[in-house]
């Protein structure tokens, strides 16, 4: 028989403990291929795809010229196949029978950021969903707009083998040298260890209560995915985001609370992400973290609200910037300004590549 202390470790014989069932080891989000432009460009490609089931696609378009505007296809197909939903600055749209899926919020809005997640079942049309972040003008007196959107590729005799990310510009822009599209694939046989994302950062504040969580320092890598989990003690919290200590007014953002129409916020000391208020909350962050362009962030959060399920929860989306063009984030720090303070089952994790 097989006892446990107090804290859930196994206690046993050797041969107690070498009977337990151990789950295969099974791995992450694995790179399948990537592509940067060397030189300005109108089409990022990238082909030879392994067939996973589910992708992560993240595409990065800095703009070169007047105006670029990013959209994605599938397998080298230019037929009218693709449909999307798209909600884009409070007003949600639709296209059908389209020959691409855009991906931008506006032509001529600076650098672009996207992730994006896809069901690759060959028999299946290709169902997507992306988050979108664009720089808009430059410098933190100017937020940047988001986009939320719901495609599809109505194909299903294929897993996609090819993605290209073209731009429908090219008389006026091009993407910049830099713009790059990584595509990383997931599988439940997948048993490799060479995963994309790389633990950078783990902190909780097991030790007591806190008005800060704070990663400290961490390595910098070219892209970033944050998760926060925060607990409220004492009274309501709040969660204000900066980047290496920066407390000038570096930061702008744009959000919508349950679905609101957009606010913005310019020139801010932090990222102010939702304001103060009650019940655990839960965000997720991805992050384009060149050391020469600004800091483009999606976000995406949400609040238990009153405990039950009589009572739905909240949810914000939200894009922010970060106005430095020198340097690359190797600390985040939460700060909270409300009644309370982050309780001891707060924690941040990070993880990043290049």
């Amino acid at each position: 028989m097989v006892n446990y202390l107090d804290s859930r470790r196994i206690m046993g014989t050797t041969a107690e403990r070498s009977s337990i069932p151990v789950p295969a080891t099974a791995g992450g989000w694995v790179e399948l291929g990537r592509t940067t432009l060397g030189s300005a460009g109108d089409t990022i490609t990238v082909s030879d795809l392994a067939d996973k089931r589910y992708y992560m696609i993240l595409s990065s378009e800095i703009k070169s010229g007047t105006n670029s505007t990013p959209f994605i296809r599938f397998n080298n197909d230019s037929g009218s196949n693709y449909a999307r939903r798209y909600h884009v600055l409070g007003g949600e749209y639709t296209n059908t029978s389209v020959d691409n899926i855009g991906m931008n919020i506006s032509s001529g809005s600076g650098h672009q950021f996207q992730v994006g997640y896809w069901a690759n079942r060959a028999s299946d049309e290709k169902l997507g969903i992306i988050h979108a972040v664009s720089q808009q003008t430059a410098g933190a007196g100017n937020a940047p707009d988001r986009n939320e959107i719901a495609p599809k590729w109505a194909n299903t005799s294929n897993a996609i083998n090819r993605v290209d990310v073209i731009n429908a510009d090219s008389g006026t822009g091009d993407f910049a040298s830099g713009s790059e599209v990584v595509v990383l694939g997931w599988d439940e046989s997948d048993t490799h260890t060479n995963n994309f994302w790389q633990e950078l950062a783990s902190v909780d504040l097991s030790g007591g209560a806190s008005d800060t969580l704070s990663t400290g320092t961490i390595t910098a890598k070219k892209y970033l995915w944050v998760q926060i989990f925060l607990e409220p003690s004492g009274g309501s919290i709040n969660q204000n985001i900066s980047f290496n200590n920066d407390t000038g007014t570096n930061y702008a953002r744009r959000r919508s609370n349950d679905g609101a129409t957009d606010s913005t916020g310019t020139s801010e000391s932090s990222i102010d992400v939702v304001g103060d208020e009650d019940g655990r909350k839960f965000g997720n962050l991805f992050i384009i973290n060149n050391s020469s362009n600004e800091k483009l962030v999606i976000g995406n959060w949400l609040r238990n609200n009153t405990a039950g399920a009589g009572t739905a929860p909240n949810r914000t989306e939200w894009v922010a910037k970060w106005d430095n063009t020198s340097s690359q984030i190797t600390e985040i720090d939460v700060d909270n300004t409300g009644t309370g303070s982050y309780g001891t089952n707060s924690i941040i994790k990070v993880w990043g590549a290049d």
